[in-house]
């Protein structure tokens, strides 16, 4: 298995879509859109972010994209994100794209959230040397109600 990272391109968009339109992975990751099926917007936010600066990566498994990681936020709060297709959870790629992401961005500390009954997530975040530092609330729109997540700290 060979996960590497690499620059958004613009044809990895439709991909990253369809991923974020596969129900049962929007139910796991709980806090996204309001809308995932508003290509619209989909698009108009990846054009936002890709202009910011922010550390924003394909994850390729063999060639293949399979996902994204990314880096963004304030200075001071930065924090991670990651999207695998559901088609590959479960065999490693997500940490191994979180790893390739942690060792491209050392700035420390940076933050994760996830809904607190995503333990896959929690998973690969603690492999990663995540922490649990924090338990919030918060809407999740592709669940639409209030739901407890976690805080993840990676530190020096």
């Amino acid at each position: 298995m060979d996960v590497v990272l690499r620059e958004v391109h613009d044809s990895d968009l439709p991909v990253f879509f369809r991923q974020m339109n596969d129900p049962e992975a929007l139910h796991m990751a709980a806090f996204t859109p309001k809308d995932p099926a508003d290509r619209d917007a989909f698009e108009a936010h990846w054009k936002r972010i890709r202009a910011t600066g922010d550390v924003l990566r394909t994850v390729l498994l063999d060639g293949d994209v399979v996902g994204s990681a990314a880096v963004y936020g304030d200075p001071d709060e930065r924090e991670v994100t990651y999207w695998v297709d559901r088609a590959y959870w479960g065999r490693g790629v997500a940490t191994a794209a979180l790893r390739a992401l942690l060792a491209e961005v050392p700035e420390r500390p940076l933050y994760a959230r996830a809904a607190a009954d995503n333990a896959a997530s929690r998973r690969v975040l603690e492999k990663c040397g995540f922490r649990l530092t924090a338990r919030a609330t918060g809407f999740a729109n592709a669940r639409s109600e209030e739901i407890d997540e976690v805080v993840l700290t990676l530190q020096a």
